[in-house]
């Protein structure tokens, strides 16, 4: 019998507040479970703006605590509600000084499993997150949910093989990776990346992209939001670039083992000739 996981995944425009950008995911989650997905993630900081187009002090207060803040709560009810395992970013404040970006992994009980806390902080024009955040301390944990195996990598971590590895050597089937990348920066490189670590890792990718104009800056985001297999094909359509979207799509995760046994790549790796990698 197949092993077939139905995800799901939202690309979504900033409404201006927090409630009503929570209240959004909810219904999207709602009509994800009637078309039969037992997934689903959220895009980076999904319930705030993108506030990182600009270093100000007033956006600490988007920071909330995780696991017992209000939207890690809501989603844990969205959870239970529709039965399905729920991938949340959000802003994290650990104790005063101490933030980070990260994402709740809850499953379709609505237990809080863990979290992710983004590695690879940019600090560039239009993402100046080295003034809010700092660098994730928690490893990179994969989480037994009630779908199969899965990790989160955020955003700017996508340029960075190496933890996509260590998701595949904890045991990923699938990957969320939710971002917020604009036109002109990495545009190009939107459905090269994503793909070629499913590939080179032989996991499930949901490649996450918020979409439109937002009022901290002039960064576009570029939606184009997929699912990519572990042959590194789109797993039906690429997202639209410039409107909100709902994307589910039907998972064979037997791929997987079928990839991982006809290419054999951790079979061949050489963990013993590596060091170098890792010096500083």
């Amino acid at each position: 019998m197949p092993n077939v996981v139905t995800a799901a995944l939202v690309q979504a425009t900033w409404t201006g507040d927090t409630e009503s950008m929570l209240a959004k995911h909810e219904e999207h989650a709602r009509e994800a479970a009637r078309r039969g997905a037992k997934v689903i993630g959220f895009q980076e900081v999904f319930n705030a703006p993108y506030f990182c187009q600009v270093q100000d002090a007033e956006h600490y207060r988007w920071a909330e605590a995780v696991p017992d803040g209000p939207t890690v709560r809501r989603m844990r009810d969205l959870a239970r509600e529709t039965g399905m395992v729920v991938v949340a970013p959000v802003f994290e404040v650990e104790q005063s000084g101490h933030y980070y970006n990260t994402a709740a992994v809850i499953d379709a009980d609505g237990s809080y499993l863990g979290k992710y806390r983004k590695h690879h902080i940019p600090q560039v024009k239009g993402f100046w997150e080295k003034f809010y955040f700092r660098p994730g301390n928690l490893g990179w944990p994969v989480f037994d949910t009630a779908v199969g195996r899965v990790g989160v990598y955020i955003c700017y971590d996508r340029h960075f093989p190496e933890g996509w590895r260590q998701l595949g050597l904890n045991g990923a089937q699938l990957v969320y990776n939710p971002s917020a990348t604009h036109r002109g920066l990495s545009a190009y490189l939107w459905q090269l990346e994503q793909p070629a670590a499913a590939v080179a890792n032989e996991y499930f990718v949901a490649a996450i992209n918020r979409v439109g104009v937002e009022e901290y800056g002039d960064n576009d985001f570029y939606g184009t939001s997929y699912f990519v297999d572990p042959r590194g094909r789109f797993v039906g359509e690429v997202a639209d670039d410039s409107r909100e979207e709902l994307v589910v799509r039907d998972l064979d995760f037997d791929l997987i083992d079928e990839v991982r046994q006809q290419w054999a790549f951790y079979r061949d790796r050489r963990p013993d000739a590596y060091e170098g990698l890792v010096r500083p």
